[in-house]
């Protein structure tokens, strides 16, 4: 109607323009001829209405012909919209359903439509309740057996909105984009842990075969989803499935771990097996690269288990079995020839182990320190978190005067640090759990030294990594290369026993994870001057820690029938110190085989982990953001209360023990 009122408007418009122009010329006639102005007046009266009666037609015929040509409009529209080819629907958001075309009826005749609108209507409601009024709809709905793609928008009405809503079938499209994901290819390494070991003690002809067998049950294995797997190297295969089997190996656990390991060519040797599989980058190179790095993860935490990386998440499998022991000395010596040459490069040494230091942390500090100082350099240890168990030791270096500057907190190492400066990282291999990420971040030259199982966040720029998951602590492989350093070390009493200590803390009295070099590491201390009695005090707890630890055992709850779980409530500076004392000594309680103990440790809640060997208490807290070993691990959780950390940690080894099954 506002067309139409705009078109009779420039009709009329322009005939009284014309009417003006002949009025004018009229006044100019009649001046020169005076006799002319009876009959121009007459002449204009009979213009002007005759020039009414003509608009009126005019108006007359064009409001009929519009009124013609919206009739027609309207009927094709409606035809249009009952005959569109997809269904539509027009509906108020008070459910009230105005309009349903004909395919809308066809295509849904035999499927209740009800509940899916419902939604739709409920979602646009909620849209216009939180003032998010997009007032267009993009969604995608399946119903039935198609998927529709839902175009449409709606406006007020009222008291309510009018809701339009075009439902297209998207069905071929989600199939086919399914059917190309379902193809992405995924590039797998699988690498024999122990080839080397086990191949020389066996003949020549058992090896031919057993190499054989093992080869036969990978290619079955690849074979079973349909993937492709090739020997690249004497003990490793590169493999490549399809995305839509990956969840079946899932599902399977890695089954071919356990299948390699029942093929023991005898009760003293076992096969285990290291697989990496990813789809992380742009083309395959990229996908193998990153499979690469996987693997580096896998074995850096003790091999015999598996990864799947993808899209930025690492999931494993297996790792349950304890690590053995298979570090050579030739490794450790090339190690420390190689950090002698690159402290010799430095302008200085700063050192820095991981938050809430231990024994471990500051002992194999206390090696690098004087390797450094042997080799002439400055050197300093970063420490800002002074635990229970290191008052004792610090208190007695501070009363020896060339220690007496050896401590710097992390605002003091990030001054002293330049470009020339070497960060060497101890005991931990993670980025977010070293004491300063700030000091780690302003190092340019770095260093790694530790016995953790790798995380996926390890610290991934060191120029120099020595990483032996085999070893019993970082106190005991700094002790291997301060004794296979070119240049003599001479270890002063304190620094054989800060090193001591390490190893005893983390073997808990060279108890759990104690090898052969272990006891060769902690002979060559003894003769550095270590006093054994001494390092004993170090450990000794006070009347009132005890009396904490008494307390939390008393109060511990046992699942499984041998899992010790129990929470230290008291907040308490030192919550993990007492945590970790207190699930060492649950281990020593007939029937227990795991411990875990909760503490409050400021905004965090810490969890101790222990275990005999016959669980993974590692691969459970890593769940929770931890790490560690087998038998000793931990974890600090964020965002949660501690009984809602307890709970988690329970569902986290409900899950352990389904994935066993």
């Amino acid at each position: 109607m506002n067309h139409n009122k705009k078109v009779l408007d420039k009709i009329v418009s322009k005939t009284k323009i014309y009417l003006a122009i002949i009025a004018i010329l009229l006044v100019v006639i009649c001046i020169y001829n005076h006799w002319l102005i009876i009959p121009s007046i007459i002449v204009y009266i009979l213009l002007v209405m005759y020039a009414y009666w003509t608009n009126n037609k005019r108006q007359e015929e064009l409001t009929e012909h519009i009124k013609n040509l919206t009739f027609s409009l309207d009927k094709v529209a409606k035809i249009a919209l009952v005959n569109l080819p997809f269904p539509l629907v027009i509906a108020e958001t008070n459910g009230n359903l105005i309009f349903r075309n004909t395919k809308f009826n066809q295509e849904f005749a035999n499927i209740d439509i009800n509940n899916y609108l419902t939604n739709i209507i409920n979602n646009v409601k909620l849209e216009i309740k939180n003032n998010d009024k997009k007032e267009k709809i993009y969604d995608e709905i399946k119903i039935g057996k198609k998927t529709y793609k839902l175009y449409g928008d709606y406006m007020p009405l009222k008291d309510e909105y009018i809701i339009t809503i075009y439902f297209v079938d998207n069905t071929k499209l989600v199939e086919l984009e399914s059917l190309f994901d379902n193809k992405d290819m995924y590039i797998g390494i699988v690498m024999i842990d122990n080839y080397e070991e086990i191949s020389q003690r066996l003949e020549d002809s058992d090896k031919t075969g057993l190499m054989a067998e093992i080869e036969k049950k990978l290619y079955d294995w690849a074979s079973d989803y349909k993937g492709l797997i090739l020997k690249s190297e004497r003990d490793t295969f590169v493999c490549i499935f399809e995305k839509q089997y990956i969840k079946q190996i899932e599902d399977r656990k890695f089954d071919i771990l356990d299948t390699i390991k029942e093929l023991q060519p005898s009760d003293k040797m076992q096969f285990t097996l290291s697989i990496a599989i990813s789809n992380e980058g742009f083309n395959n190179l990229e996908k193998y690269k990153t499979a690469q790095a996987a693997l580096d993860i896998v074995l850096g935490r003790g091999g015999d288990q598996a990864v799947i990386h993808e899209g930025d998440k690492y999931t494993f499998f297996g790792g349950r079995t304890q690590e053995l022991e298979k570090r050579t000395k030739v490794k450790a010596r090339i190690i420390s020839h190689a950090l002698e040459g690159i402290i010799q490069e430095s302008s200085k040494v700063v050192i820095m182990g991981h938050s809430n230091s231990d024994m471990d942390c500051i002992g194999s500090s206390m090696g690098i320190y004087r390797l450094t100082k042997t080799l002439r350099k400055d050197a300093f240890i970063v420490l800002n978190t002074k635990g229970e168990n290191l008052v004792t030791f610090l208190n007695e270096i501070n009363n020896i005067e060339e220690y007496k500057d050896l401590i710097l907190e992390p605002q003091e190492a990030l001054a002293a640090i330049d470009d020339d400066t070497l960060l060497v990282v101890v005991d931990t291999n993670k980025k977010n759990y070293v004491e300063s990420q700030e000091v780690l971040a302003r190092a340019k030259k770095i260093v790694v030294i530790d016995h953790h199982r790798r995380s996926p966040d390890y610290i991934e720029n060191a120029m120099l990594t020595f990483h032996e998951v085999y070893a019993s602590s970082a106190s005991e492989l700094v002790t291997e290369l301060v004794k296979y350093a070119q240049q003599e070390v001479s270890l002063t009493n304190v620094e054989a026993e800060a090193l001591y200590a390490g190893i005893m803390m983390d073997t808990k009295s060279f108890t759990f994870k104690t090898g052969v070099r272990t006891f060769e590491a902690a002979a060559y201390l003894r003769k550095c001057g270590v006093d054994i009695i001494k390092v004993k005090k170090w450990f000794q707890s006070n009347f009132d820690t005890y009396n904490k630890i008494s307390n939390i055992i008393g109060k511990s709850d046992i699942a499984y029938d041998s899992i010790a779980i129990a929470i230290y409530e008291e907040d308490d500076t030192e919550a993990n110190i007492v945590c970790a004392k207190a699930a060492d000594e649950l281990l020593t309680i007939s029937n227990i085989t795991a411990s875990f103990v909760l503490g409050k440790l400021g905004n965090k809640v810490c969890i101790s982990g222990r275990s005999i060997g016959d669980i993974n208490v590692q691969v459970i807290l890593e769940k929770l953001g931890g790490g560690g070993h087998i038998t000793l691990a931990g974890a600090q959780v964020e965002g949660m209360n501690i009984y809602e950390v307890k709970q988690e940690l329970i569902n986290r080894i409900n899950e352990y023990f389904s994935e066993q099954i």
